[in-house]
């Protein structure tokens, strides 16, 4: 870990919510905006949020399955991101997410027309700002835990 935490603190909590409590908790309340307020689909929202995960690094993001009303995706999902251009376990939607997570993390110049007009067939406009608002979070955050070594620290919210 790079930051030093205080016995007895959780290393999150302490990072975000008591060294910068202005941006940390702001932070933090996007963060869990994006999983409060979602209107996406579980499968395309996790192939998104893993496809980040995978590319970051994070541990306690590797290791996380959003969960809505009791359901989860497959043990094998995560497998099946990492093949989301040949899995046959993902729809059009599904595949196009882990797509967008993908260039967004690492050719966000290359998201030519050709992606857009893909993008548009199959995402209203205000999914599109949802799933870029989500893949932001997931990126940044999951980028700052695992570069100051939180990740393999901390216990992860409840939601």
């Amino acid at each position: 870990m790079r930051i030093d935490i205080p016995e007895g603190q959780e290393p999150i909590g302490y990072v975000w919510g008591e060294m910068v409590p202005g941006i940390g908790m702001a932070a933090a309340n996007f963060s869990l905006s994006v999983y409060e307020h979602t209107t996406l689909g579980l499968r395309e929202f996790e192939a998104a949020r893993l496809r980040i995960a995978q590319i970051n690094g994070c541990l306690f993001c590797l290791d996380w399955r959003t969960e809505r009303e009791g359901h989860k995706v497959e043990e094998e999902f995560a497998d099946a991101v990492t093949q989301w251009r040949t899995t046959d376990a993902f729809d059009d939607r599904t595949r196009l997410a882990a797509e967008y997570a993908e260039r967004y993390a690492l050719d966000h110049h290359g998201l030519d027309e050709e992606f857009w007009t893909r993008m548009t067939a199959l995402y209203s406009q205000r999914e599109i700002v949802e799933l870029t608002m989500s893949i932001g979070s997931w990126l940044a955050f999951g980028r700052l835990n695992h570069v100051l070594g939180l990740d393999a620290v901390c216990v992860l919210p409840t939601h």
